[in-house]
């Protein structure tokens, strides 16, 4: 018997959804060293994880959890020093970008967004009915503010989306553009900072004081090392956010990932020493990789992850080094970055894996 489900029947899916391609990461292998999700090297000490096991205990299954989590709410606004109701909690960052969409993006809307970029970011517009922008970056890699403010006056978008660090070039947006951007936008400045606590140049949590059209989309995934919790949390003016939790399903955060943000939260000296010692490390990683054989460019960064090129096909490098155990990702996806591999800065053992393998591989 055929399991196959009739074109008729498959064509009732709306077509945004079915043109879109699933988010996947490819090239996935089981190995020693993953340095391909931009995730943090540093797990939870066995010390908080032991603490964590009297508020498991404590958690009753059979009940749902708030609609919002408040105790963490209210941490994290006490954390980014913000008014009450200025914080929208979600199950990572990324289901707060379709909250997003759910909440400002309708049929034909325009929402700008600089180029190369976190591929969910257009895939989400797509998927609501909106009009991707896309303003290519400088030669450089660094965003075009020049091209964006000419963007904004030609298409009035109703949203603009800035990533400071940019995932997957790596750099930071200077302030003082990001300001310009903001007062030239008819609509709302979406900023993400995934990154945020690697950057040189500072949050933009100001400029949401400044300005009623900020929005900031920030995650615990990174610095806090939590990717395997998924939480990640917005911040925007009280009426902003009001609006948002009608677009926004119950019940996304759950009890034990709550209390996690809230152990992380109150041990704000342990991020900051993990990540000192990501910047090192990085930094490290950045010296030696540029002195290795074969390595023709390595981007400069803001964040926890670097870019390299060599004169190897990318693919075929992505799969030698797998095979000497070590995992970094492909970044042909992107037009602009075709050749690009991108490596995350893990521990100095797990740098010092990839590097030898790297060197040997290109012998």
């Amino acid at each position: 018997m055929s399991h196959r489900v009739p074109e008729r029947l498959l064509e009732l899916i709306r077509p945004a959804v079915r043109a879109e391609k699933p988010y996947i990461v490819p090239g996935t292998r089981p190995v020693a060293v993953k340095l391909n999700q931009n995730e943090s090297p540093f797990d939870l000490p066995p010390s908080l994880k032991r603490e964590l096991l009297e508020a498991f205990f404590q958690i009753d299954f059979n009940r749902y959890p708030s609609e919002q989590p408040a105790r963490l709410i209210q941490a994290l606004e006490s954390h980014c020093g913000v008014e009450s109701g200025s914080v929208l909690v979600g199950n990572g960052s990324n289901e707060l970008t379709y909250t997003l969409g759910l909440c400002f993006v309708g049929d034909g809307d325009a929402v700008l967004t600089p180029t190369p970029m976190f591929a969910l970011y257009e895939s989400m517009v797509r998927l609501h009915g909106g009009r991707p922008i896309p303003v290519q970056c400088r030669p450089d890699f660094q965003v075009d503010t020049s091209a964006i403010l000419d963007a904004i006056r030609k298409e009035q978008p109703k949203l603009v989306i800035l990533a400071t660090p940019n995932n997957p070039t790596g750099l930071a947006i200077p302030k003082v553009d990001i300001e310009r951007i903001i007062k030239a936008a008819p609509g709302f400045v979406v900023i993400d900072e995934a990154y945020h606590e690697f950057n040189p140049e500072g949050a933009a949590l100001d400029l949401l004081m400044r300005y009623p059209n900020v929005i900031i989309l920030r995650t615990l995934s990174k610095a806090f090392g939590l990717a395997g919790l998924r939480l990640g949390y917005l911040v925007a003016r009280p009426d902003v956010v009001a609006e948002m939790m009608k677009s926004r399903l119950p019940f996304m955060v759950d009890r034990l990932a709550e209390q996690v943000g809230l152990l992380m939260l109150r041990h704000q000296d342990l991020v900051h020493d993990r990540v000192q010692q990501i910047r090192f490390n990085t930094q490290t990683l950045y010296d030696t990789l540029v002195q290795i054989r074969g390595v023709d460019e390595v981007l400069p960064t803001d964040t926890n992850f670097l870019l390299f090129r060599t004169a190897r096909d990318p693919g075929e490098l992505l799969n030698a080094l797998a095979d000497r155990d070590v995992l970094v990702r492909n970044m042909a996806g992107y037009p602009q970055l075709k050749g690009f591999l991108r490596v995350t800065s893990g521990t100095p053992s797990e740098n010092k894996a990839f590097l030898d393998a790297l060197t040997a591989t290109l012998r």
